[in-house]
């Protein structure tokens, strides 16, 4: 007895919300689209940005280098029941660049298993076109939900009629399905930056874990304030801020992009104590510092250490070689820190699908008070190869501030701080789309 299917889309969309999915994504499928050959998800990385995944890992002793991922796959069927696919996984490869669905049927009750066995050669009939299939995806905050429809099922049927009615076509990749009209996350984003500038100034303002507001005294606020006004409690984790988009506030020339440790390497094996006392500059307050200005190929002044790209070709801007990364080299070619490609893949995904960079001023009164300014830049669509490529063109520093205070004493305290920065001239070169927006 086959699996039941869901008689309308509507059906469908209903049972992903009750799985508590909050994105709902779709994808006509090809006809070498099967079990054998994976599910052909995007053309780079980007992909990453719409579904759950777990820890990046690289997968180098296989005839196509590439990274995989564990995804928390469940099929669906049309009487609502779910059932895990365990084998699921995620597959980059960098060389192309694309990404690929795996693994998805094995051990899984549920599972299409039917329709997506490889077609013989002699029997394909669409040349590897779309078939008529389609793929759909619910995701919610920790799964993602995953349904297929014959090409001759109502669901089908009428999805291809909507797209037909839209205008849109067909680009063999993940398309979203609005179910209702609202004003889209920039204009909701634009609109707020013009009320703050509106309202200029802002008092120093930190949001605590329960969303309630706190008067913030370190000079450091402004980003803090702005999150404040758009109601975000920080929470550290390498995520979009308001509706997909990252704020940014900054006030001088340069910004940070991120502040990811270093995974590998002396730093990482042994964090960042050990580092500071092997690597670091004494002061005489009792406090280890390690800082400097870090450009690829470049010895820093202050700490004699050099920044490289290790397995990434700058002429194709592709990564060749899935084990390397970024690395800090010592005097003596020793890896002081390495920050690995999967970990950065990873970070890169789930933080800078979109940007919004907010100038600011500050007052000198304690607490200050915050003017943010126009214009603002918006990024959007950016790959994790434009990163390397800016770092490889000097466009981006290593500019880290880590610290150990009372070094001496057993109550020793330590401050991890590893930043990547860049001048705010040289933004536009991460983004497919980059421009400047009046806010007033």
């Amino acid at each position: 007895m086959g699996l039941r299917e869901f008689e309308t889309l509507d059906g469908l969309l209903d049972c992903f919300a009750e799985h508590g999915a909050r994105h709902i994504y779709y994808k006509f499928l090809a006809e070498n689209d099967n079990s054998k050959q994976q599910i052909y998800l995007g053309k780079s990385f980007e992909v990453l940005q719409l579904l759950v995944f777990g820890k990046i890992r690289p997968e180098a002793s296989v005839k196509v280098p590439n990274f995989k991922a564990d995804i928390p796959l469940f099929w669906i069927d049309g009487d609502g029941r779910k059932a895990i696919a365990p084998g699921a996984q995620l597959i980059l490869y960098p060389k192309y660049p694309e990404v690929r669905l795996s693994g998805f049927l094995r051990g899984c009750p549920l599972a299409p298993a039917a329709i997506l066995r490889p077609i013989p050669k002699d029997e394909r009939r669409f040349n590897n076109e779309p078939d008529g299939r389609v793929l759909f995806f619910g995701v919610s905050d920790s799964s993602v939900f995953a349904y297929l429809a014959t090409a001759v099922s109502p669901v089908a049927v009428t999805m291809r009629e909507r797209m037909e009615r839209a205008g849109q076509r067909d680009s063999g990749t993940l398309h979203e399905i609005v179910q209702q009209e609202v004003p889209d996350a920039r204009s909701l984003l634009l609109e707020r930056l013009r009320e703050i500038h509106r309202l200029n100034p802002h008092p120093s303002t930190k949001l605590d874990r329960f969303g309630n507001r706190t008067v913030y005294s370190a000079r450091n606020g402004g980003g803090y304030t702005l999150e404040a006004l758009f109601g975000i409690v920080p929470n550290g984790r390498s995520a979009p801020d308001f509706m997909g988009w990252e704020l940014k506030a900054y006030s001088g020339s340069r910004i940070t992009l991120m502040t990811p440790e270093p995974d590998a390497g002396y730093y990482g094996t042994n964090g960042v104590e050990a580092f500071l006392r092997k690597y670091g500059r004494n002061l005489p307050n009792d406090v280890i510092y390690f800082t400097g200005s870090h450009k690829v190929g470049v010895p820093a002044k202050s700490s004699g250490h050099t920044l490289v790209v290790v397995g990434f070709d700058e002429k194709s801007k592709k990564i060749v070689d899935v084990n390397g990364g970024i690395r800090l080299l010592d005097e003596n070619g020793e890896i002081s820190a390495e920050w690995t490609y999967s970990g950065l893949v990873e970070q890169w995904a789930r933080k800078h699908a979109a940007a919004a960079y907010v100038p600011y001023e500050k007052s000198l009164s304690v607490p200050a008070d915050y003017r943010y300014k126009t214009p603002v830049f918006l990024g959007e669509g950016t790959e994790f190869e434009m990163f390397l490529k800016a770092l490889a063109d000097g466009k981006i520093i290593y500019d880290p501030a880590p610290k150990l205070e009372r070094a001496s004493m057993k109550n020793s305290k330590t401050k991890a701080r590893s930043q990547f920065r860049m001048g705010v001239k040289d933004l536009a070169s991460l983004y497919q789309k980059f421009e400047s927006v009046e806010v007033i």
